[in-house]
């Protein structure tokens, strides 16, 4: 319900493929895609958005599944956060999963998608920073059945925008079978939007580890230096243990990266962060430890 009577849509497609549905985008420009729509109503809600014309997603079975592929999952978009917080689904991508409960409350879980929260990308989508540790790519699905493949980073830095008539249909996620871990703070006990969100997940056929941090800026970051820095650290082919203090060092390297110290004025000071900022940073840091101890342990 909303208090504020929006304008009635123009038109409503139901179409039941995908290519349906992108068919529908392509004949209808200044239609809306809808799934989920809990960021949809929101913005309809507030008076920001006026559709003209929505295409429901919601009867497309195939983008609401997954399946194996080359060592990978390919994820349908329309997969919702409690689909994807059940234990099968943890079982396949752990990081995922845990980003999926942590979504909200549960009707937002029920009705969210993951192609939701990634078309929509705002900056404290839960499961924008596990896709980005994972280095996940976008299936697009665009007129005349055409299909091309992005990485999901590109998208949210803009660097490859969805053109008209595209729609994400899947994702594919590499499946490592070795420990991932998501972990957010809020501004209060409960589910709730992050202030800060870190994902970290151990490659070992690469010996790598990889980590972002989500909800501080208005994509993911990746803090290479820091990851390249403690995979270093890490025995390999041993228990895969860390010291209590490579582990602090290794929050604070990923903390300074994201949070970077102030640029020296002219005559060389510098000056320091403001309390708020400086508060952030220390809890990226403690996220940071504590998901890398929680992959080694």
């Amino acid at each position: 319900m909303t208090t504020h009577a929006p304008q009635a849509a123009q038109a409503v497609t139901l179409p039941a493929s995908l290519d349906e549905a992108v068919a529908a985008l392509a004949a209808m420009p200044a239609a809306v895609p809808v799934a989920g729509g809990t960021d949809l109503m929101a913005a309809v809600n507030s008076g920001q958005l006026r559709p003209a014309a929505l295409v429901g997603l919601g009867r497309i079975s195939e983008i609401r599944g997954w399946q194996y592929q080359d060592g990978h999952a390919l994820l349908g978009a329309g997969l919702t956060h409690a689909r994807m917080g059940r234990p099968d689904f943890a079982a396949l991508i752990p990081a995922l999963a845990a980003a999926a409960r942590a979504a909200g409350p549960p009707q937002i879980r029920n009705a969210g998608t993951l192609g939701g929260n990634i078309a929509s990308a705002a900056p404290t989508g839960d499961a924008l920073p596990v896709l980005a540790a994972l280095e996940a790519t976008l299936i697009i699905a665009g007129p005349d059945g055409a299909r091309r493949e992005i990485p999901v980073s590109h998208l949210l830095a803009g660097v490859d925008m969805l053109r008209g008539g595209e729609l994400i249909g899947y994702v594919r996620v590499p499946l490592l079978h070795a420990p991932q871990v998501f972990l957010k703070a809020t501004g209060r006990t409960g589910p709730g939007r992050a202030i800060a969100s870190v994902a970290l997940v151990l490659d070992p056929a690469r010996r790598g580890v990889r980590c972002a941090v989500g909800a501080i800026a208005p994509m993911p970051l990746r803090p290479l230096d820091a990851e390249a820095w403690v995979a270093q650290l890490i025995d390999w082919d041993g228990e895969r243990t860390l010291v209590p203090e490579a582990l602090n060092a290794f929050g604070e390297y990923v903390a300074a990266a994201c949070i970077p110290d102030p640029v020296p004025g002219e005559d060389g000071s510098v000056q320091p962060l403001p309390p708020a900022v400086l508060h952030l940073r220390r809890t990226v840091a403690a996220l940071a430890r504590r998901a890398l101890g929680r992959a080694l342990s």
